[in-house]
């Protein structure tokens, strides 16, 4: 595709901003590792907000979604929409938690809820575990998807894309830190929420589409791949792809952005927060943004593509020249903007170097807490100056952004690919995170057990088990192996848990007074510092126990938002009147999660 002069200057203009903001915000972000990862933990929830769904709006996220509507229609997103209940859980019980528990990174969070050696080596190992392995590897896909788009748009063959892609993102996260990020998210969001809709209307508006009948001629002609819940008279449809999900995957399994019990850079964001209520205003907004406003105008030009390119042979017959690696269906997306008209063009361009820059740079900077604060800080440098630890902070960014490219050219061939193995290597292990802030009797050989078990199974389901063998009438082979990753798992942490000796005493009553999370689950722990004279629950006392209104809040948060998500698609497909339904039914619930949410005592 040719960029026009005017397409340029977008694209310039836009380049101009975010370095700028890395420049300004490096003013303040070089003055110690609380000002570089977690922006002096000043944060409000509005921008905090923003800055999570920025980071999900990635440039491999529209790729994600048109590969699964292409292959199982529009209720193949129930794989992510699932989450949704892990992150109302976030919302409402644990945001308040983590914000307590005043720690640097989630890591930190190790040996304060664990004691002794183990603590230690689990916090050190997950550092390089998660901030080298699993960071790169999501890096890795989403830099595999601005290839991509880069081959199919403008011919750039990968090496050149990835320089492109990469190079000022290390640039303004290095030097303006998380604060940097977040205000680069803030204005990166806006631009590519623009391009995205500004997409889905130049779909609609081709030819083949308006041959047909527009919107509801595309409905007619897409069948059942159109419908938001799938067919309920084929249980080997309605099972994996909605049953599996919403009964088992948000709690089991262990996802970046959408951990049990909130994680990663979700928990970075919380902790960076003003205080408690800013944090969950934050992870409420995210919630809102992510699950019911985004996904409608990726789902609009996944179901176009199936109208003008309804197989990859067509796509192939367009763009000969394309790379056999990276023919999959997630391309579709990329091949679809290729239509786009220039004037519009740069906006768009403008749009999707926005939310590849967004994902990378909050990647890029929560890895880098990991390995300076988790590993270099705690193991091998423990004495080392603020300075020296914010160089190692740029240094371990620009690192980081280097794997993640040799990874993206090497490794990786489609977003699926990459969605599949990180659901099975944290499959089994996502009940831990929920239960370790509520059960004393989780201790740190409960998560190092589950790690190794985890790992090991998806290994063995990934490269030594294909799905064809394991596949039954009614689930399919990736469905099997992730029941059989949480099963597996799931009963080695208990059974180790039950058989290894609880934490020491000492260890977990200041856990208890730093956090206060309250509940049956710790009992025994408060029953016993009373018989020694020791008061660990001063603000506990005289006060009920909240999980039972957070409870009510979480089912009355998840109505409001697929209410808002369905009554969104249904205004997209025509349906008014459903629609108007729907609409008011997220208001009413709106209405009474405010009055129910007063009653919670977050500071």
């Amino acid at each position: 595709m040719i960029l026009e002069k005017i397409d340029w200057i977008i694209i310039s203009i836009f380049f101009v901003i975010v370095l700028s903001i890395g420049w300004i915000a490096s003013k303040t972000a070089g003055k110690n590792t609380s000002e570089f990862f977690l922006g002096g933990r000043g944060m409000p929830w509005w921008l905090l907000g923003v800055s999570m769904v920025a980071c999900t709006f990635s440039a491999d996220t529209p790729n994600l979604v048109t590969g699964m509507v292409r292959e199982d229609g529009v209720a193949k997103n129930w794989a992510w929409w699932a989450f949704l209940i892990t992150g109302m859980v976030t919302v409402f019980i644990y945001a308040k938690l983590w914000r307590r528990s005043n720690v640097l990174t989630d890591l930190e969070f190790y040996e304060k809820r664990y004691g002794g050696k183990p603590a230690a080596f689990l916090r050190g190992f997950r550092s390089l575990y998660l901030g080298l392995f699993f960071n790169v590897l999501i890096m890795g896909s989403v830099t595999l998807a601005a290839i991509k788009i880069g081959a199919i748009m403008f011919g750039l063959n990968p090496i050149t894309t990835v320089l492109i892609a990469s190079v000022t993102v290390v640039i303004y996260s290095g030097l303006g830190g998380l604060k940097g990020v977040i205000w680069a998210d803030f204005f990166q969001y806006t631009i590519a929420m623009a391009g995205a809709v500004y997409a889905a209307i130049v779909a609609m508006q081709q030819p083949e589409i308006v041959a047909i009948g527009g919107m509801q001629g595309m409905l007619n002609t897409l069948g059942d791949k159109v419908q938001f819940i799938p067919n309920f008279s084929d249980p080997s449809v309605y099972i994996p792809l909605l049953i599996i999900p919403i009964a088992v995957q948000w709690w089991s399994v262990w996802y970046p952005g959408a951990e049990p019990g909130g994680g990663g850079y979700i928990a970075q964001r919380m902790l960076a927060a003003k205080n408690e209520k800013n944090a969950i205003g934050a992870t409420l907004f995210f919630n809102f943004a992510h699950y019911a406003l985004r996904p409608w105008p990726w789902i609009i030009v996944a179901l176009a593509s199936i109208i003008i390119y309804p197989d990859l042979a067509s796509i192939k017959a367009q763009f000969p020249d394309i790379d056999p690696t990276y023919l999959k269906d997630d391309i579709a997306y990329p091949v679809m903007l290729s239509k786009l008209k220039p004037g519009w063009l740069g906006l768009v361009v403008a749009s999707l170097i926005a939310a590849y820059m967004s994902t990378i740079g909050t990647h890029l900077n929560w890895g880098s807490s990991y390995i300076v604060n988790d590993f270099y800080k705690r193991f091998a440098r423990p004495n080392a100056s603020e300075k020296e630890l914010v160089l190692m902070a740029r240094l371990s960014t620009a690192i980081l952004m280097i794997l993640a490219a040799i990874v993206a050219l090497t490794f990786l061939s489609d977003a699926t690919q990459a969605f599949d193995i990180l659901l099975l290597s944290g499959a089994g292990s996502g009940a831990i995170y929920l239960l370790r802030w509520f059960w004393w009797r989780v201790n740190a050989w409960t998560e190092i057990v589950a790690m190794i078990g985890a790992t090991v199974v998806a290994i063995v389901l990934v490269f030594f088990i294909d799905d064809n063998a394991v596949k039954t009438l009614v689930l399919d082979g990736f469905t099997m192996k992730l029941l059989i990753a949480v099963t597996t798992t799931s009963v080695v942490w208990i059974v180790t848990t039950l058989l290894t000796k609880p934490e020491d005493k000492t260890v977990l009553r200041n856990f208890y007074k730093l956090t206060r999370p309250g509940g049956p689950g710790w009992k025994r722990v408060v029953n016993e510092a009373k018989a020694d004279n020791e008061i660990i629950n001063k603000e506990d006392i005289g006060k009920s126990w909240e999980m039972p209104i957070q409870i009510l809040l979480v089912f009355i948060g998840c109505i409001i938002i697929y209410s808002s998500l369905f009554a969104i698609g249904n205004f997209v497909y025509g349906k008014t009147l459903y629609g108007f339904i729907l609409l008011t039914i997220a208001i009413i619930g709106t209405y009474f999660l405010f009055k129910s949410f007063n009653k919670l005592r977050a500071n």
